[in-house]
């Protein structure tokens, strides 16, 4: 249910006008604002105070690196193929979507795992993370659907795609109990938060921003990345068990 509330995200970016661009640089910068925030202050934080300094931060860079050989090694010209769009000027929204559905979809991989081992120590503490998780993956749904609908005109590919990025989080809980949980601590637990926490933040400062910045203005830009900052953070206020 925690990945699955990614879809009520999905829906609220098919609302927007596909030439309404400066609501468009409002929603990217939104989008990063989250990514950036949950990637400081939950993620990485969370990482730090359990594995300490250096192993977190290392973990983290790595998570840059990771993404940043996605980014070049992902055929952006297959992608574009199949995500049409007739507006040349739309095309690198393409990228910046699906490179934001991967990072996510890994993202949600980690918080599926998480959500499995607090529950294993407690159904009360499972199902208050579980809750967090589902309130914060509503935005994360509309920064991948927001970019491709606008890209291409198709709603179903935008929800679909989106969709798919949330659908990762029962796998994650799978691949806990399948393949981790003999191996399973909270160190690693903690490790894999960092490395996403990079991935996260590379897609932000590299996709996401620079998109942003070349369909709106300056201003709206940073107001919606502060706007994703501070709804991240009240949810984390009212919801961290």
């Amino acid at each position: 249910m925690a990945g699955l509330s990614t879809t009520i995200g999905s829906f609220l970016g098919l609302f927007v006008k596909k030439t309404d661009f400066k609501l468009l640089a409002l929603g990217l910068g939104f989008s990063a604002g989250v990514m950036i925030n949950v990637s400081f202050v939950e993620l990485l934080g969370q990482s730090i105070s359990h594995i300490g300094m250096l192993w977190a931060n290392t973990a983290f860079f790595a998570g840059i690196l990771i993404a940043g050989l996605v980014d070049m090694l992902v055929p952006h010209e297959y992608i574009a193929e199949c995500l049409p769009t007739n507006d040349p000027q739309l095309k690198p929204l393409i990228k910046a979507g699906v490179m934001t559905a991967i990072g996510i979809a890994i993202h949600n991989v980690a918080e599926g795992m998480t959500v499995f081992v607090g529950t294993v120590h407690s159904l009360g503490v499972g199902i208050v993370i579980a809750v967090a998780i589902a309130i914060h993956n509503i935005p994360e749904g509309l920064s991948v659907s927001l970019p491709i609908y606008c890209a291409t005109g198709s709603r179903k590919k935008a929800f679909w795609l989106s969709f798919f990025s949330g659908l990762t989080e029962p796998i994650g809980a799978l691949l806990a109990v399948l393949v981790l949980w003999p191996f399973l601590t909270p160190a690693l637990t903690n490790w894999l938060l960092a490395l996403v926490a990079g991935i996260m933040v590379y897609i932000s400062f590299d996709e996401l921003l620079p998109a942003a910045h070349k369909y709106g203005e300056e201003h709206v830009v940073v107001s919606g990345l502060i706007l994703g900052m501070l709804v991240m953070t009240v949810t984390l206020v009212i919801l961290r068990p």
